[in-house]
């Protein structure tokens, strides 16, 4: 699995979101930068994110992913 196919696949899924992946094969960090999504509960969050990516961790292309949301300001503020 390649970090450009998660970021693509996520940014085509998730409107008005940017996403940054880090890592290789099949273990990635993606940093989210949404509004909309930091709004949600943590749990809301994830979910929206997993229920892209759950058939690439079905069939083992993503085996780990860990996930940190940002705001646009935070992310901006942040760079």
């Amino acid at each position: 699995m390649q970090a450009v196919a998660v970021k693509q696949l996520l940014e085509e899924k998730l409107s008005n979101t940017q996403v940054e992946v880090e890592g290789e094969g099949c273990n990635f960090q993606l940093n989210i930068i949404s509004d909309e999504l930091a709004a949600l509960s943590p749990v809301k969050r994830q979910q929206q994110v997993y229920a892209e990516i759950n058939p690439w961790i079905a069939d083992g292309s993503i085996h780990a992913v860990t996930m940190k949301f940002f705001t646009r300001t935070a992310w901006a503020e942040r760079s």
